[in-house]
């Protein structure tokens, strides 16, 4: 692939603008459910709410993206990694205004155990109820660092960037999934060309890989596999009302790619998914980050920039991670 390091910046920021703004419009309708967002759509920026926060304020999704970014500008190192989420666990480093407000349950016991010296590789929980939406909310800097490689080696490097929280087999394939739709949208595919030829990607690249091929069926509105009795339609097909909000990695997962499928702005692809309720900041992030890659910066409304906390900052991070990536 050949890209300027200007064009590539620009998607960084795209990307990293899309994914903390997504979330900040999740933020202060978190845990609410579906029905509230009938009554009360978002259609706007918002402040306090749920977590009493202004507007504009990013969570725990937005912070772990950053800190993977941030780490990513010295090379990939998992140890780094680690401690750069413990340094935001403990001491609210890449929080939007110093103080850590919201977390997952893997999430935390997954730092905790990587604060008592539990190798990155093992910290993540799993087993099958550890398979939250907790790593694929921050995994999409690493498409950047990954572009070029081989498969087999963008395929371990997703494996290892999830397992400090999130080491199920599930949660990897998720992670996979997303980042080479990502992958596909950097190429500046179209997003349904995106989408297929990640799909097709994915499932010739876990054909020898036995953990994630016995996931894959629970993968078949995306993978397009059929899969016993399920009627298999194209994923923008579902109504609103056959697709989650909830915090459930396969749910988040699908959510964001029926929104980018489906809608054909950045705004509306992200305030559908916010307005699906729930666990909506991180819908909204992971909608968002590919959005956000897909339309390019322009297309995020200029209002919902303006408030955005700590933008600048996030600039300067896409910048410093286009330089150490290019």
């Amino acid at each position: 692939m050949s890209q300027t390091s200007s064009s590539l910046e620009a998607h960084i920021r795209a990307a990293l603008l899309g994914l903390a703004v997504g979330d900040a419009l999740g933020v202060p309708v978190e845990f609410e459910s579906r029905a509230r967002r009938k009554a009360d759509p978002v259609v706007s920026m918002r402040a306090y709410g749920t977590h009493n926060q202004p507007a504009g304020t990013w969570s725990d999704d937005a912070s772990l993206t950053f800190c993977l970014a941030e780490s990513l500008t010295k090379g990939y190192d998992l140890g780094d990694l680690s401690r750069r989420f413990i340094n935001w666990y403990e001491h609210a480093y890449w929080t939007p205004h110093g103080r850590v407000f919201d977390i997952g349950v893997a999430t935390a016991e997954a730092i905790r155990r990587l604060e008592r010296g539990t190798p990155p590789l093992h910290a993540g929980g799993s087993d099958e109820y550890s398979n939250g939406n907790g790593s694929l909310m921050r995994i999409l800097p690493l498409v950047f660092y990954t572009r070029n490689l081989p498969v087999a080696e963008r395929l371990q490097q997703t494996r290892e960037v999830s397992s400090p929280t999130h080491a199920h087999p599930r949660s990897v394939l998720a992670c996979f999934i997303y980042l080479e739709v990502a992958r596909q949208l950097l190429l500046g595919a179209d997003r349904q060309v995106a989408f297929d030829e990640a799909r097709h990607i994915v499932v010739a690249a876990i054909a020898n890989e036995p953990a994630l091929l016995a996931e894959q069926h629970r993968f078949h509105r995306i993978l397009q596999q059929p899969h016993g009795e399920y009627e298999i339609l194209p994923l923008a097909q579902y109504r609103e009302d056959e697709i989650s909000g909830s915090g459930y990695v396969l749910h988040t997962l699908e959510a964001a790619l029926w929104g980018l499928l489906r809608y054909d702005t950045y705004a509306e692809t992200v305030l559908a998914a916010v307005n699906l309720g729930d666990d909506t900041d991180t819908t909204g992030a992971v909608a968002g980050g590919l959005a956000g890659l897909y339309y390019g910066e322009q297309a995020i409304p200029p209002e919902w920039l303006q408030v955005l906390a700590r933008r600048a900052d996030i600039e300067d991070l896409a910048a410093r991670l286009a330089a150490a990536v290019k």
